[in-house]
């Protein structure tokens, strides 16, 4: 999950350049994106429009199984009662007045070079375009146009993940511990571990939405005549110093001499406890 926009150190400077990572959850795209940001070429790419319409907030664990219904894999997950309590929106917010957000997404999401990024999933996309349109100067344009008159020179990067049944696991496991992720100098917590239990019901409603969502953005793409930089999780994860030099490359950022990153931004999660999951989940699916 990211930070809400704020006030960043750097003054205010106006973009030039933009790009938008569109993805699907744990996919990469936290890796790619914390790794971006750290070059202090390529913006802040920070989940700045993940606010549902109605609630202003992101969705909670229990809404990514509204169509599931449930109980059995609703109460291995966070009630929602006990995150509403420290929930908070972003101070800049407003479904009234979205232009407010967007400048500060704005505003925080620029370096001083002029490149603005921002990270978007699909099963925001729809709120996020709808609060746009209620902007005057937005209203009524269709997808694609509207994102190109809200960011200049605009590029995509469409991140998702060969192994579909590995990325659902690891969502489940986030949603119940909601560790999404792991600075590489902390220690793991054992205590999330304890709240984490298999469910093939769980993983697999997931697993399709995931698939749904990675064509819907598809879709998109074909339906706006856009051609993204596609980058899937094994490269970003076997060439993370490459993949952040295409998306620069991308961008016309010029790459600076000597190395890109100077470490490693986050720890991979995927343990032999994930394994043990998709190992489970691909016997259940066999048996079925």
């Amino acid at each position: 999950m990211s930070s809400p926009p704020g006030q960043s150190a750097q003054p205010p400077v106006a973009p030039e350049r933009s790009y938008l990572v569109c993805a699907t959850p744990r996919s990469g795209s936290t890796l790619l994106c914390n790794s971006l940001e750290s070059t202090g070429l390529a913006g802040r790419p920070r989940e700045y429009f993940e606010a549902l319409k109605e609630t202003g907030l992101p969705r909670r664990p229990r809404e990514y199984f509204w169509e599931l219904r449930s109980p059995e894999v609703l109460r291995f997950l966070p009630a929602d009662a006990e995150l509403d309590r420290d929930a908070e929106r972003s101070p800049s917010w407003s479904r009234d007045d979205y232009g407010l957000h967007l400048a500060a997404a704005l505003r925080e999401g620029t370096t001083p070079n002029g490149v603005f990024g921002a990270k978007l999933m699909w099963g925001y996309f729809n709120d996020f375009i709808a609060l746009m349109r209620g902007i005057h100067r937005f209203a009524g344009m269709g997808d694609g146009s509207l994102l190109n008159a809200a960011f200049p020179e605009l590029r995509y990067v469409f991140v998702s993940r060969s192994d579909k049944v590995r990325q659902a696991v690891s969502l489940w496991r986030a949603l119940q511990t909601l560790v999404w992720s792991q600075d590489p100098d902390a220690g793991a917590d054992p205590s999330g571990e304890q709240r984490s239990v298999y469910s093939f019901d769980a993983i697999d409603h997931l697993l399709h939405q995931l698939r749904r969502h990675e064509d819907a953005w598809r879709g998109f793409f074909f339906r706006i005549g856009q051609r993204p930089l596609s980058l899937f999780y094994e490269d970003i994860d076997g060439d993370l110093e490459g993949s952040v030099g295409r998306v620069l490359d991308t961008l016309s950022v010029e790459r600076p001499t000597g190395a890109l990153l100077a470490r490693q931004p986050l720890s991979r999660q995927s343990d032999d406890l994930s394994e043990s999951w998709v190992q489970s989940y691909l016997e259940d699916v066999s048996r079925r």
